[in-house]
């Protein structure tokens, strides 16, 4: 079975990458460079976990408009990086405005056309910056929609095998499957070395603490955050 993986570049999606074949599904990998400030390096990430993973079938998406629309530090540099938030009380400003419904979208389209059947995203709603779009919730939805918007003959299923996950578990996971951490990119500032005190480095670094291993990427600074 043929299954398109959303992947970033970022650890979930290469945890969600290594659970997908794993499964034994055939992989599809769909990135989008949407302007954000790292997209460099996350593009860098994606071709080197295909890569890892012998992955030959690949789309990159150009998605800039999301920046010309702004609304989110990813995108609009005139809006600071928000800090760490490892509550999660506020929706951080690194919230691209329903930006996973236009990737889902993306992805459900490329389905179709290749004649996948499953699309895996590494979504995270138990220990995430608490985007409204990375809820469990808004997937079931959003597989309704798929349902309701395709052809009669097409059955594509949105997958979050991470979305009830802590970041260590999924930590734990990625090691279990032996992946290649050191490839991915979770920093939202920097595409040199990790900043390490971005919202997205904090919760990464703790994960890492509380899974009793040290994270391979290499930092700027390393604070602990347990």
């Amino acid at each position: 079975m043929k299954a398109v993986i959303l992947i970033s570049g970022g650890m979930d999606s290469l945890v969600t990458t290594a659970i997908a074949i794993a499964q034994e599904f055939e992989p599809a990998a769909m990135h989008i460079n949407y302007g954000q400030r790292t997209w460099k390096k996350e593009l860098e990430s994606f071709q080197s976990i295909c890569s890892h993973y012998g992955i030959t079938r690949r789309l990159e998406v150009d998605a800039a408009y999301l920046s010309s629309i702004g609304g989110s530090s990813l995108t609009d540099y005139s809006m600071p990086v928000s800090g760490p938030d490892l509550q999660g009380t506020t929706i951080p400003t690194s919230y691209v405005p329903f930006r996973n419904a236009q990737f889902l979208s993306m992805a459900v389209s490329w389905s179709e056309v290749i004649g996948a059947e499953r699309i895996f995203i590494g979504a995270v709603e138990e220990d995430s910056s608490g985007y409204p779009d990375c809820r469990k919730v808004f997937y079931n939805a959003f597989n309704t929609v798929i349902s309701l918007g395709t052809k009669p003959e097409t059955h594509i299923e949105i997958v979050t095998p991470l979305i009830e996950m802590q970041k260590s578990q999924i930590v734990q996971k990625g090691l279990e499957l032996d992946v290649p951490f050191g490839y991915s990119w979770s920093c939202y500032k920097s595409e040199g070395k990790a900043c390490g005190v971005c919202d997205s480095c904090a919760r990464r670094l703790r994960a890492f603490e509380l899974a009793g291993v040290k994270d391979p990427i290499e930092y700027e600074q390393r604070p602990r955050y347990i």
